[in-house]
């Protein structure tokens, strides 16, 4: 019997280190038809199942100019994965009776054009119709100011609106940066020192934090643009522009520290967390695939919930399929290499694997 035990135990070791292998040779394979350019800038990418990583592998470079190469543990700015933990701490701040989702806005900033007609949810949900200051003008006169929240939220405010509130999804960073004001507003924290004591600290990412051209991080990937020339370094601009709509930093590591807590419910009550993973309606009763933070979307009819970012001279994107349990992660250090689709074409692999595993 003990023979036939050990037996058994070796069969299954070399069956999952076998497909453990095969599943990395696909997974390489889709990435170095990306990571073309050996001297270019690069990316780190990350599949984990249950909580744990299956993949995790480094591609180009972290810095061009030194030749340093890419490593798994290098910081790479967010860029509209911020929405993320922006949310959650929305939610956070709920649950201690600080914030009301069907509030109007007007409650916490009086003077905000129709503010009345505008609900905390309708910012989470991106369906307030403020226009996105992304998308105004204006935007490169003060893109390299450092703005108080409040300047930031003043600079967009008397924009005309886009459509009604609630009348329809459309995806809106001025939205979330108000999100980041209010935090402020409630919780008597800057934005920057809520997140960094809420959650990095509470959940141990002592790598994450928000984003700084200025301070020294210890494995800094730096962020470049491909120009018709070549490779430059990336535009400068304030970080207090995209906020808390993108201005935080993180490792593949923390990510997964992130995610593992979202599902572990640490940060918050189960009933609660559910409201950032829930479609909800338009004001015509048509339902869209947008939660709070989160992208709500399927592949091959299996529910994903799906985020990325973009920030000059970085790309990510990140797909977690709750069913399973997997959560894959890629991260670039130029706009030139989107890892949008091949994260969403791994996350297809990684669930036909695991399937039939």
């Amino acid at each position: 019997m003990k023979k036939i035990l050990t037996l058994f135990i070796l069969t299954a070791t070399t069956v999952n280190f076998c497909w453990a292998q095969t599943f990395e040779v696909k997974v390489d394979s889709l990435l170095n038809q990306i990571f073309k350019d050996k001297n270019g800038p690069g990316g780190v990418f990350m599949v984990a199942k249950n909580g744990k990583p299956v993949y995790q592998k480094a591609f180009g470079n972290a810095n061009i100019e030194l030749g340093v190469k890419m490593a798994p543990q290098n910081v790479f700015q967010l860029g509209s994965m911020t929405k993320q933990f922006t949310a959650i701490a929305i939610l956070m701040l709920v649950e201690q009776g600080k914030i009301d989702l069907q509030k109007s806005i007007s409650a916490y900033i009086p003077d905000y054009p129709m503010g009345d007609k505008i609900t905390v949810h309708h910012l989470l949900t991106h369906t307030s119709g403020i226009k996105d200051f992304t998308k105004m003008k204006s935007l490169n006169q003060v893109a390299q100011q450092n703005l108080s929240p409040k300047q930031m939220v003043d600079f967009f405010k008397n924009e005309p609106m886009d459509f009604n509130p609630g009348e329809k999804f459309e995806y809106n960073n001025s939205g979330y940066v108000i999100l980041g004001y209010l935090i402020e507003l409630v919780s008597g924290y800057t934005y920057e020192n809520y997140i960094n004591k809420n959650i990095f600290q509470r959940l141990g990412m002592k790598h994450s934090r928000y984003a700084s051209d200025a301070s020294i991080i210890k494995n800094r990937a730096y962020g470049y643009q491909q120009k018709a020339a070549g490779y430059v370094n990336k535009t400068a601009i304030s970080f207090s522009i995209p906020f808390s709509s993108g201005a935080l930093m993180s490792t593949i590591d923390d990510m997964l520290l992130w995610q593992n807590a979202l599902n572990k419910d640490v940060l918050l009550k189960p009933e609660t967390i559910k409201k950032a993973f829930t479609k909800y309606k338009l004001n015509s009763g048509e339902t869209f695939s947008y939660g709070y933070g989160w992208h709500l979307k399927d592949i091959d009819g299996v529910a994903t919930r799906e985020h990325g970012g973009s920030i000059f001279g970085f790309k990510t994107m990140g797909v977690y399929i709750p069913d399973q349990d997997i959560y894959i992660l890629g991260l670039s250090n130029c706009d030139c290499n989107s890892p949008t689709q091949v994260v969403k074409d791994i996350a297809g692999l990684a669930l036909k694997t695991f399937n039939k595993k």
